[in-house]
């Protein structure tokens, strides 16, 4: 693709991006920065939550995910347990954090177990957010080198600088009412993309009719969907759906920020409708890009184009000289589109939540306070370059796995912590609760990393549990074993928490 049209369009896009900050972003005080002033509609609220939901990982991943026999549409499976893991959100966790009226949800953990608690869930998140944003804009950074930097012989260290600049640039500002609109916009631009990149590779293949196209998908080697043979294998239903349960609780419900855009509706009904509308049209948005993944290999087989990895398969079909420069154009705006909706609503939240989890009380007068935001703003977006930098040199895994499999460590202590706070009375020494989740993660480590597959697995031999792989259900065991290690170290009184 010429790299003068992929300039012009990357441009344009953030020129659009920067616009909306300017008109959002005329009060930029604290409360319109972390909250929107609780004042942001549910219908775009939960609109531009889809663009985060799903990110670049979705928009690249998915669709290479779909390529390994292995796998195929398995991951509709995780899929229809995130949907169970939404009305647990928005029944369970919403509550909560409406009758409380956090900023950080972080804030429930101090009023119900003390203050070490509450610092140890906001290190959890920001090492969770950290990591996958860094995954998210590895992915991105990677495909733009791929596509357009290497050829100019720009290092991708500084392809990194300039993404992380741009969303700083629109966001500083303005914060979650920035995004709120932002994310709106760049969501309603990823599913354009997707959808007429379908309707072009249609076009590509001779496909008659849209009968024709789901047809030629089901016809193909890529389009089982249920995988119930064996137990031990990582994509078995059972992973993948009470997996899909865990992560949607700990990545959307337990994290600042996905809930942080909630949090900006005006009251409860209106975050709930907000999340349940959003995790139904998640179930038909995640479908259409298994079935463009399976088109896009039906293009890549048919015209012998080759890719380096899974997540270069979008990147190599787009540019194929055979294929629409419509294509490559879409390809570039969805790409950006995805990957942006998701990395500004998360250095957003990591500043959010460092301000307001582990920042001493005497920096947050008015204008010191909006002086130490603007800081911790600059500051992450310099963590997040660097964390991306190593992430690039450290790995060469598919951004969906390795995003799914960080979350099983990270994310499933707070599951455990916040769920055992929500299903007992029971008072636990807060300086406990630290300890139990750092044990908690490291012993799940130590079980994933010598099972089979994992790097401790030995060559010809059995991993720790025999032939058993691990897939999505990594946050699972990660969660029980906090949850049973607090029941452990506290004196149980059955009640519920009201």
């Amino acid at each position: 693709m010429n790299s003068t049209i992929i300039v012009s369009v990357l441009v344009a896009y953030f020129g659009v991006l920067y616009l909306i900050s300017r008109i959002t972003g005329k009060n930029d005080g604290n409360d319109a920065f972390f909250v929107g002033e609780r004042q942001s509609p549910w219908y775009l609220v939960a609109f531009g939550m889809i663009g985060a939901s799903l990110s670049g990982v979705t928009f690249i991943s998915i669709p290479g995910w779909v390529g390994d026999n292995a796998n195929q549409f398995s991951y509709m499976q995780a899929v229809l347990g995130y949907f169970i893991g939404y009305l647990v959100i928005a029944y369970v966790l919403l509550p909560i954090y409406y009758k409380m009226q956090v900023v950080s949800i972080y804030e429930y953990l101090e009023s119900r177990f003390g203050y070490y608690s509450h610092k140890t869930g906001a290190i959890f998140f920001l090492l969770s957010r950290v990591i996958g944003a860094s995954v998210r804009l590895m992915l991105v950074a990677d495909v733009l080198q791929y596509i357009l930097f290497d050829g100019w012989g720009v290092p991708f260290e500084f392809t990194v600088v300039v993404c992380i600049a741009l969303i700083w640039l629109y966001t500083n500002r303005g914060g979650i009412k920035t995004i709120v609109w932002t994310d709106t916009l760049q969501t309603g631009f990823m599913l354009i993309s997707a959808a007429l990149t379908i309707y072009f590779i249609k076009d590509s293949l001779a496909i008659e009719g849209h009968k024709g196209i789901i047809q030629t998908v089901a016809d193909s080697s890529y389009s089982q969907i249920f995988f119930f043979d064996d137990i031990n294998n990582g994509n078995h239903f059972l992973k993948h759906f009470l997996g899909g349960i865990f992560i949607t609780i700990g990545m959307t419900g337990l994290d600042q920020d996905m809930m942080q855009k909630n949090l900006s509706c005006k009251n409860i009904r209106e975050g709930q409708k907000n999340m349940i509308s959003m995790a139904t049209v998640l179930v038909f948005v995640n479908l259409l890009f298994l079935f463009l993944g399976a088109l896009l290999y039906l293009y890549a087989q048919e015209h012998q184009i080759s890719f380096e990895r899974t997540d270069r398969l979008f990147a190599a079909v787009a540019t194929d000289s055979g294929m629409s420069p419509v294509v490559g154009i879409l390809f570039i705006l969805g790409l950006i589109a995805a990957a942006y909706s998701s990395a500004d609503s998360a250095l957003t939240s990591l500043t959010t939540s460092i301000y307001v989890d582990l920042i001493p009380k005497r920096y947050k007068s008015d204008q010191k306070g909006l002086k130490t935001r603007k800081k911790l703003h600059l500051l992450v977006s310099g963590i997040i370059i660097l964390s991306v930098i190593l992430l690039h040199h450290l790995t060469n895994e598919s951004a969906i796995g390795l995003l799914m499999k960080c979350a099983g460590f990270t994310y499933g202590p707070l599951i455990g912590i916040f769920f055992f706070g929500i299903l007992f009375k029971s008072k636990i020494k807060d300086l406990a609760i630290p300890f139990v989740s750092i044990i908690s993660a490291l012993i799940t480590f130590m079980i994933w990393y010598y099972s089979k597959g994992a790097p401790g697995y030995p060559k010809g031999g059995s991993g720790i549990l025999g032939d058993y792989q691990f897939g999505f259900e990594i946050i699972i065991l990660n969660s029980l074993l906090t949850f049973i290690l607090l029941i452990a170290v506290s004196k149980i009184n059955p009640l519920r928490n009201t």
